[in-house]
């Protein structure tokens, strides 16, 4: 796995933020999303306290945010992949707050296929 602070690069289709890949024709299919909710610990929690109230990076927090950004991304192109497309485009994250304590994202893109044909 990569470190926290890196972005994955070993994803068996490309997922991208930009509504087409370069010059490469595609041909757009359905909405895609996936969703994943981590749970912060009560003693994370009590460390990652201390840390914002004397000041400092709350390492603790992003592995955690970073670590459920990945599953998100995970189930997104395990989706894909079961639907047969090729790529993602259009990726946005979303952050939505669904109860106090946890870290909850949701990852939507379109699903493409190449079309060489184009």
């Amino acid at each position: 796995m990569a470190k926290p602070t890196e972005a994955r690069r070993d994803r068996s289709i490309q997922i991208v933020t930009t509504d087409t890949l370069g010059s490469t024709p595609i041909r757009h299919g359905a909405a895609l999303h996936a969703t994943a909710v981590s749970g912060a610990n009560v003693l994370r929690d009590l460390r990652e306290a201390v840390t914002n109230t004397l000041g400092g990076k709350m390492l603790r927090y992003e592995k955690l945010l970073n670590s459920t950004i990945e599953r998100a991304l995970d189930t997104l192109e395990e989706r894909a992949i079961a639907a047969g497309y090729q790529a993602v485009v259009g990726l946005r994250i979303s952050h939505p707050v669904i109860t106090d304590g946890a870290i909850e994202i949701v990852a939507i893109g379109t699903g493409v296929w190449l079309d060489p044909t184009a």
